[in-house]
């Protein structure tokens, strides 16, 4: 009978555990996670959308602005380059004029390729300036300056029987320094003296008449004056690369030549004494070689 009763309380109490196990009795904490928090009624279809927050918006970063344009790289590439110590071989191109020396009486103006130009005498002009530059605003050297295509008067004569031609070239040679307080960039400006010696060559020629060998003798006649220039200069370059440079001058130049003027064995005399006045503007091309 015991047994029996015994067998019956195990039974029950195994069917109990299976039941507790079932219905979560047993692991209350587990059963409480899973079941939903219940929402009231009240509440229910309530839902408000504009206080229910939303993803936090992300405000998007402003573009960084490009750097300005700097001048610093140019400045320090003319620095670069002036700096150094170095030689500019320039070649020029440009005209000579002279205020108030005609080369005639009837012969106002000079011949250029941009037409007459003044009452004096003006004409094409070329030549070469050789500058060793030891510093950035210092430079002295020396130049040559030299009229390939005088101005001519036909009339010189003034007999049509006895036509002549008469021109008059000019030719310098001298020293010179510049002094350069400008730079800017790729740019520069100078300010200078130029002193030497100036050849004026007056010809005469005589077109009339048969042809002769030339020992007999020539139909020519130069007459030449030298005399002592000084003068003041200004101008500016631009670098076009680190060896090429391109400028432009002006210079004025003082004439002291002989009171009295020179006259050849038939009378055909200088045209030119005294202190003359030069007037000169080029534009140059020069090329820089560094030491």
């Amino acid at each position: 009978m015991d047994v029996k009763r015994t067998r019956m309380r195990l039974a029950l109490a195994t069917f109990a555990a299976f039941a507790a196990i079932a219905t979560g009795a047993a692991f209350p904490s587990t059963a409480r996670a899973q079941q939903a928090t219940p929402v009231p009624v009240e509440q229910q279809g309530n839902t408000d959308l504009r206080t229910t927050p939303g993803p936090t918006s992300v405000k998007p970063a402003e573009p960084v602005p490009a750097p300005k344009p700097s001048t610093n790289a140019s400045d320090a590439a003319l620095a670069r380059i002036i700096d150094r110590p170095h030689t500019v071989a320039e070649l020029e191109a440009g005209i000579i004029a002279l205020p108030n020396a005609p080369i005639s009486a009837g012969q106002s103006g000079g011949d250029t390729p941009f037409g007459t130009i003044g009452h004096g005498d003006a004409t094409l002009q070329t030549g070469l300036h050789v500058l060793y530059r030891w510093h950035r605003d210092f430079a002295a050297g020396a130049g040559v300056l030299f009229a390939p295509f005088p101005t001519s008067d036909p009339e010189y004569g003034g007999l049509r029987s006895l036509p002549r031609t008469h021109s008059r070239s000019y030719f310098f040679i001298g020293g010179e320094g510049r002094y350069i307080p400008l730079h800017y960039r790729f740019l520069e400006a100078w300010v200078g003296v130029s002193i030497g010696g100036v050849v004026i060559a007056d010809r005469f020629t005589t077109d009339a008449g048969d042809k002769v060998a030339p020992i007999l003798g020539t139909k020519e006649v130069t007459v030449r004056t030298e005399g002592f220039a000084f003068g003041l200069q200004l101008g500016g370059n631009y670098y076009l690369s680190e060896n090429w440079i391109a400028g432009l001058n002006f210079r004025a130049y003082r004439w002291v030549l002989p009171d009295t003027p020179r006259c050849s064995s038939i009378g055909d005399c200088a045209t030119l004494s005294g202190n003359v006045e030069a007037l000169e503007l080029g534009l140059t091309i020069g090329y820089r070689l560094p030491l």
